[in-house]
């Protein structure tokens, strides 16, 4: 029976040191794929370069989900942009001729290069309902810099 605090003489010798080698081992068979995915992820974000405002996202909104969805696939088909996030639900609130209105909508989330954006508001106001289709973009300043390439990868010039 052991008493008093292990000492590192202690710890080098008898079962203290096949434990030790034990735990070592496990704590290095366990971390090693955690470690390799942290170093790969942080290689990967910081080989990676980026030029701001290369891609934009852009906001379309609908007046349901079936005029949503039927825009979303054509868009994407197009090649007018990699990503299209469909926001079901949202209220907006503006004026139209002179009233305020207030209507249920779906937002669409349009990932693309910003070279795409007059393609993609020209597809847009073709072939939406409305009369006067909303079709706004942002620059994407920064992100995840592997996302951002696939969105260049997928979206030619």
């Amino acid at each position: 029976m052991l008493i008093g605090p292990l000492s590192a003489e202690t710890l080098q010798s008898g079962p203290w040191k096949a434990v030790a080698v034990v735990v070592t081992v496990l704590l290095s068979v366990f971390m090693f794929p955690l470690l390799r995915t942290v170093g790969l992820r942080t290689f990967s974000m910081a080989s990676e370069t980026y030029t701001s405002g290369t891609h934009s996202a852009a906001f379309v909104t609908c007046p349901n989900d079936a005029v949503a969805k039927e825009l979303a696939r054509a868009i994407v088909e197009k090649k007018l942009a990699a990503c299209v996030n469909i926001v079901p639900a949202i209220t907006s609130v503006y004026e139209w001729q002179g009233k305020i209105e207030e209507d249920s909508e779906v937002l669409l989330m349009i990932k693309t290069r910003s070279s795409k954006v007059p393609a993609l508001a020209e597809y847009v106001r073709s072939n939406h309902p409305y009369e006067v289709a909303e079709v706004i973009s942002l620059p994407i300043e920064q992100g995840n810099p592997p996302y951002l390439k696939w969105i260049g990868d997928v979206v030619p010039e």
